[in-house]
């Protein structure tokens, strides 16, 4: 659920553009194919609190927008290096919904049953991890994990970074359904509830607990990552949180997942691509796989937020510009492995730069879940949501332009390396 840098250079690039190295040397730097999980995006925090529902403003707008491709945001250093990491920042509203839209949501039980619960699938005929794997208790399992190793050996560095980035913003799952359960209306108030909204959120957990299993095995049967320095950055990650600026407000909440699932989709299709492209069928299937999982559930709350458009329009409305002003905060944007204090800032530059999901993708999915949800031709809207929709419709054009302008400028300035513990210390180009 993603995270923010500069658009990168390399947007648009097709497959064919990206360097495969030789099998068994890694080329330090070059642009060649990567992933990045969920997110393009820098965490920022806002400069100023715009106006309540103030979305005409195109001054606020620019500004806004403006936050897409800075690069200069550093996350502070960690306060405690053994638990997780202490973050500075202003208190986030919370429980904004109100009593006439907590009674909306509260009437959707009976819907969400039937509109949500049989996009589930069923563990005994779902795939599970170690159908991708090789298995431990057969004869051959040596000669299959080396047959792996040989398919891997052709992944680059870049690859590789990017390919561990999704796999710990995957394995930070506990802090997913934490957030969705910090949602009004919908929670799991026992851990255990039978009401339909409970019974989604464990078991889209469940289903998204496959992805992170799959990725960090393969990982580390392939030898090519540094695997403890994985581990150590997945429990700061927990340990962290995330604060998406939801406000316990489903509307806010389902509008969030929406978008990130989406982001998933499209970063895990690119991967699996890649990682065909540069000699790895098996690794692009599992890729492949995982964004067939993503697609889903963006389905499902997709679903969710065309009914609040349906029962309450300008709730709805209000609020999809709200989330679009405050951006997409991504879910490992408080990444730290104990050693690098701009960890995500790097790893979102390498995705970037070799054009695995970049601002252009941010305006697509911006641009897709307006016409998705039809927001240009609500109508009967209160002037305040008029106002959002008006903000909305416009938004997509203007993040696209401003990350043009931010890959061209980026063209201009010199080419920095980071080193990255993920793979040993080694050196890999940013932007």
């Amino acid at each position: 659920m993603a995270m923010i840098a500069a658009v990168g250079s390399a947007a648009g690039k097709s497959i064919a553009s990206f360097s495969r190295p030789a099998r068994g040397h890694q080329q330090k730097g070059r642009p060649c194919c990567c992933f990045i999980d969920k997110s393009f995006l820098k965490h920022v925090e806002s400069k100023a609190a715009p106006a309540k529902h103030n979305f005409r403003g195109r001054k606020g707008e620019v500004a806004m927008v403006a936050e897409l491709t800075r690069t200069d945001v550093q996350a502070p250093p960690p306060a405690a290096r053994h638990v997780s990491r202490k973050i500075s920042s202003a208190a986030s509203k919370a429980h904004s919904l109100t009593a006439e839209r907590l009674e909306i949501v509260q009437s959707l039980d009976q819907w969400a049953e039937d509109a949500l619960l049989p996009l589930l699938k069923d563990p005994n005929t779902n795939w599970q991890p170690q159908d991708y794997l090789p298995v431990s208790s057969d004869e051959d399992f040596i000669d299959r994990v080396r047959e792996l190793r040989e398919r891997s050996a052709g992944l680059s560095d870049d690859y590789l970074v990017c390919l561990v980035g999704d796999t710990i913003t995957e394995e930070a799952l506990p802090t997913y359904q934490t957030m969705l359960n910090t949602l009004d209306g919908t929670r799991d108030e026992t851990g255990a509830s039978p009401t339909p909204w409970g019974i989604w959120t464990r078991a889209w957990t469940a289903e998204e607990n496959r992805h992170g299993d799959l990725l960090h095995t393969y990982l580390y049967l392939t030898g090519r990552v540094d695997m403890k320095a994985v581990q150590k950055t997945t429990q700061y990650l927990i340990g962290s949180g995330m604060d998406p600026k939801t406000e316990n407000n489903p509307y806010l909440g389902f509008l969030y997942t929406s978008f990130q699932e989406r982001a998933t989709f499209i970063s895990h299709g690119n991967t699996a691509r890649h990682a065909k492209a540069l000699g790895d069928e098996q690794l692009g299937k599992i890729c492949g796989i995982i964004a067939a999982d993503e697609k889903r559930h963006e389905k499902a709350y997709c679903r969710i937020v065309e009914k609040l458009y349906e029962l309450d329009p300008d709730g709805a409305m209000l609020a999809f510009a709200d989330m679009m002003k405050k951006q997409i905060v991504m879910p490992a944007h408080l990444m730290y492995d104990g050693e690098s204090d701009t960890l995500f800032k790097d790893f979102s530059e390498v995705a970037q730069r070799t054009g695995v999901y970049t601002a252009a993708d941010y305006a697509d999915i911006m641009q897709h879940l307006v016409n998705l949800w039809r927001v240009e031709h609500r109508t009967n809207l209160s002037p305040e949501a008029q106002a959002a929709q008006e903000y909305v419709c416009k938004l997509p054009e203007r993040v696209r332009k401003l990350g043009e302008r931010a890959a061209a400028k980026a063209k201009k300035t010199p080419q920095q390396h980071a080193k990255f513990s993920w793979i040993f210390n080694r050196e890999v180009a940013l932007l």
